[in-house]
This record gives structure tokens, sequence and C-alpha cells, in this order.
């Protein structure tokens, strides 16, 4: 199976920075795209980032100019650096991969979730 793991959350200041984690670990064949989401409380899980193989990204309006993603292959681990954060940046980020596995004798591929981790901006 594979697993994700996030790391990085925590409690900063309106205009602080956070840099969040995400490595997957497992029977991997191939990683397509990794992306961030993130859902507050009493809202939608909505995309933050996304993250191709060849490292083409894309930003969710509400977070361009000030989140960057990135990601190390050979590590199969996903970044989120996130700066200038505002209260509204509150919620609970997970990391989303699309992976390739070895099943059988061929192959699966399927979305895998991380398990969450919590961002608060306040004072």
């Amino acid at each position: 199976q594979v697993q994700l793991v996030e790391s990085g959350g925590g409690l900063v200041q309106p205009g602080g920075s956070l840099r969040l984690a995400c490595a997957a670990s497992g029977s991997i064949s191939i990683i397509y795209t990794m992306d961030w989401y993130r859902q507050a409380p009493g809202k939608q899980r909505e995309l933050v980032a996304g993250v191709t193989s060849g490292g083409t990204t894309n930003y969710a309006d509400s977070v361009k100019g000030r989140f960057t993603i990135s990601r190390d292959n050979p590590k199969n681990t996903v970044y989120l650096q996130m700066n200038s954060l505002k209260p509204e940046d509150t919620a609970v980020y997970y990391c989303n991969a699309d992976v390739q596995r070895p099943s059988g004798g061929g192959s699966v591929r399927r979305h895998y979730w991380g398990q969450g981790t919590q961002v608060t901006v306040s004072l």
C-alpha cells in the first residue's frame, strides 16, 4: 500500500510563514500529480496548489503570489511554502497524490490522501 504523511502545520501570526511537507512511502512505481488541499470548518475541501511530476504548478487564486509548491521526486515528497499568511488560510491541509503502484502481475493507479495537518493563523 501507499502512505502519505504530512508535517509542518502549527500556529502562526498573520503575516508569518509555514512550510508543509508530505512524504509518500510504500510500494510506489510512479507518482503523477501531488496536490495540497485544505478544508476550513464548515467549508468544502478546496484545491490549494498542485505540481506534476515534470514540475508544472497551479495555484488557487487566493494563494497566488504567497504560496509555493515544490516536490523532490527522489524523496517522493511535496512541499508547500506558505508566506504572508492570513487568518482565512486557517484550515486542515491535506496532501493528495496520484500514484501508480505494482499490483499482482500488473499495476493499479489511484489517488491517496494524507491524514491532514492543522494550520492556524491567529494573533
